[in-house]
C-alpha cells in the first residue's frame, strides 16, 4: 500500500504530504515527549525523511543532543521528533489530517509510562 497523505499544524501555517507503506504507529512514553506535548505519552509514524514534502517548514527545537522536534511557532502543535543522523523521522499522529487510520503497535520508553 504505496500512498501519498497529508497533515499539518493546528492554524494551517505548517502543511506536509508523505508517502506511506502502512499504517503502523507507536506511543512513545518517554520524559522528553511528555514535556514536549504535555501529556503522558505522543503517538508518532515513523516515515524516510525524503518521502516527506513540506509547503512551509516547520520551525525545529534541538531538545537534546542528538535530536530536534519540528512545531509551528504560530499555533505550537507538535509535528517531529528528529534524529540529526539518519534517513528517518517521526511525525506526529495527531497532526494528520486523517489520523484515525494509523494503529499504535509498539510502545516505547515504558519505563515512563503512567499506570491506568
Amino acid at each position: 500500500m504505496d500512498e501519498e497523505v497529508s497533515g499539518g499544524c493546528q492554524c494551517g501555517r505548517v502543511r506536509y504530504r508523505v508517502r506511506i507503506d502502512n499504517d503502523d504507529a507507536y506511543l512513545c512514553h518517554c520524559r522528553m515527549c511528555q514535556r514536549a506535548t504535555g501529556g503522558v505519552s505522543i503517538a508518532f509514524k515513523g516515515v524516510a525523511k525524503a518521502d516527506v514534502t513540506w509547503e512551509r517548514e516547520p520551525n525545529r527545537y534541538r531538545s537534546s543532543p542528538i535530536a530536534q522536534r519540528g512545531f509551528c511557532r504560530e499555533c505550537g502543535t507538535p509535528l517531529t521528533f528528529e534524529f540529526l543522523d539518519g534517513e528517518t523521522m517521526d511525525l506526529t499522529i495527531g497532526s494528520f489530517d486523517a489520523p484515525a487510520r494509523f494503529q499504535p503497535r509498539h510502545n516505547y520508553a515504558v519505563e515512563s509510562m503512567h499506570e491506568q
